[in-house]
């Protein structure tokens, strides 16, 4: 339908001709009363922002050294963060001469890993990243 023709019928109807697609070829219009029209278009946009999850990443830091009753309780830490929803970040942090036991450090991730393996797994592998090694642990799915 050429374009006067749908004003004409719009102006007939009293309502507004609008563009619904204009990327389509040809452009699709639907004559509609505008002011209705994005008060709708807002509501759905709310409805769908409502139902949308933010992922958070929480962080839990370790030392090289740290004890298996400290590690059990950061775990725990993070088997509720894991529960809720959001990501878990390990980080081990080494100052001064703990650097030259990188390995040790990769240790306690991977017991860090193991002990939550029946609700998460590893994302990120621990990597060096300075003076941390982290790693990324999220929920199973």
């Amino acid at each position: 339908m050429s374009i006067g023709d749908a004003l004409a019928m719009a102006e007939e109807a009293g309502l507004d001709l609008v563009k619904i697609a204009p990327k389509a070829n040809p452009p699709v219009c639907k004559i509609v009363d505008y002011g209705k029209f994005r008060y709708e278009q807002t509501r759905r946009e709310k409805e769908a922002k409502k139902k949308q999850k933010t992922v958070e990443i929480k962080e839990i830091r370790l030392s090289p050294n740290i004890d298996t009753n400290d590690l059990n309780t950061k775990a725990a830490n993070a088997r509720k963060f894991l529960s809720k929803g959001n990501r878990v970040k390990v980080t081990v942090r080494f100052r001064g001469r703990e650097m030259a036991h990188t390995q040790n450090g990769r240790v306690i991730l991977d017991k860090f890993a193991e002990t939550l393996s029946d609700i998460s797994q590893v994302e990120k592998e621990p990597k060096m990243e300075g003076r941390n090694m982290s790693m990324v642990l999220v929920e199973k799915r």
